[in-house]
């Protein structure tokens, strides 16, 4: 399984990394936080992360398959 990590806005800057490139094992399911956990396991997920499945916004708990983008970013503002 290989699933395309990205980070935006201010994650990008703080983990120096826009992307990354993970495999998870065929028989586990893997959740979008499990990805943030794999791909960074020595930060610890920001509260109030954005998370986006193939560019469709997406819960930490939902399922990652093969071949997914996860995208994480922080909330959004606006004025």
């Amino acid at each position: 399984m290989a699933i395309t990590v990205r980070y935006f806005a201010s994650l990008k800057e703080s983990l120096e990394k826009s992307e990354d490139e993970i495999s998870g094992s065929e028989d586990a399911p893997l959740s979008a936080k499990k990805v943030w956990q794999i791909a960074n396991p020595e930060k610890q997920l920001p509260e109030n992360i954005l998370v986006a499945i193939n560019m469709d916004y997406a819960t930490l708990d939902d399922l990652v398959q093969d071949g997914d983008e996860v995208a994480f970013f922080p909330p959004v503002t606006g004025g």
